[in-house]
């Protein structure tokens, strides 16, 4: 049972009251080479990959409290390959579904969005494997997930009236609601597999 939208955002705020400065900057530099590489042909594609690896791991740490530093939104790049590859291949899969009907390539987007979370979690894993513990991490929580988000767009109204420059506050905000979403439902899933074990037992 997921907590309610309100309180994930409110427990995101916490989380964020003393790193507000490392996360707007980081968002920043990130952004800065993102735009910077997109000069260049195919480079947004080929540091997208990376960037968001290392944002998934600054916000993984802060919700969880650990020492997060400005570094770790760029330690993507130390698993360069296989961040980059399945940067790529959930694009490719996003639009082809995209290509038959705009709602299937919304719910791919949606399987396969704690790609990146699980990468950091799990580096171990295979890209592949990686997107499919998504797919099933994520199974009967789309819907949440969507809404979840969409629960931000009045905020990215307000930020594009402020000709963008909110959105270097929104998305730490976005992003951090969004790990302890994760959390939850990465929680949930662990519980339910201690649970089925512990029956096992008790029937053995």
């Amino acid at each position: 049972m997921l907590p309610a939208f309100a309180s994930m955002k409110d427990e995101a705020l916490q989380k964020l009251d003393k790193n507000w400065g490392t996360a707007v900057l980081g968002v920043f530099l990130v952004f800065l080479i993102s735009g910077s590489a997109g000069l260049v042909p195919f480079g947004s594609l080929v540091v997208g990959g990376p960037l968001t690896l290392g944002m998934v791991s600054y916000f993984l740490r802060i919700t969880r409290n650990q020492d997060a530093e400005l570094n770790h939104f760029f330690e993507g790049f130390k698993n360069f390959g296989n961040a980059l590859g399945a940067y790529i291949l959930i694009a490719l899969i996003v639009l082809l579904f995209t290509l038959l009907l705009i709602v299937p390539g919304i719910m791919a987007a949606l399987a396969l969005s704690q790609t990146f979370r699980i990468m950091r979690e799990y580096p171990e894993l295979s890209i592949t494997d990686a997107m499919r513990k998504s797919r099933d991490l994520m199974n009967g929580y789309k819907m949440d997930y969507f809404l979840f988000n969409l629960s931000f767009i009045g905020w990215a109204i307000l930020c594009i009236l402020t000709l963008g420059l909110g959105f270097l506050v929104l998305i730490p905000y976005v992003y951090t609601s969004n790990t302890i979403f994760y959390n939850h439902i990465a929680g949930n899933a662990t519980n339910q597999i201690e649970g089925s074990n512990n029956t096992v037992e008790s029937i053995s």
